[in-house]
């Protein structure tokens, strides 16, 4: 069992930016893929990045070069840089670990965008 706890969420000016963090409690080398998600009120959850064992990268459409998404092995953190924030980015924010047959889930971490 793998405990994921985000930190990092706040309120924001629109163009301010964030870092997420996402301390997990043991190794996620061996998870297939760690991910950023995020629910907004009255919507469903997206993926808004994830980041492959390998080092690969994906983002949705709405973020990409804004949103930086990386990972630290060895420290067992992911990291999630958000520049250039909207209102329309505000939402609570997951962290994921995902591996074949595993499917781990953080408690979310609040980020509003807000003047």
């Amino acid at each position: 069992q793998v405990q994921l706890v985000e930190s990092g969420g706040g309120l924001v000016q629109p163009g301010g930016s964030l870092r997420l963090s996402c301390a997990a409690s043991l190794t996620i080398f061996s998870f297939r893929a760690m991910g950023w998600y995020r629910q907004a009120p009255g919507k469903q959850r997206e993926l808004v990045a994830s980041i492959a064992g390998s080092g690969t990268t994906n983002y949705i459409d709405s973020v990409k070069g804004r949103f930086t998404i990386s990972r630290d092995n060895a420290k067992n953190m992911v990291y999630l840089e958000m520049n250039s924030l909207r209102p329309e980015d505000t939402a609570v924010y997951y962290c994921n670990a995902r591996g074949p047959t595993s499917n781990y889930w953080g408690q979310g971490t609040q980020v509003i965008v807000s003047s």
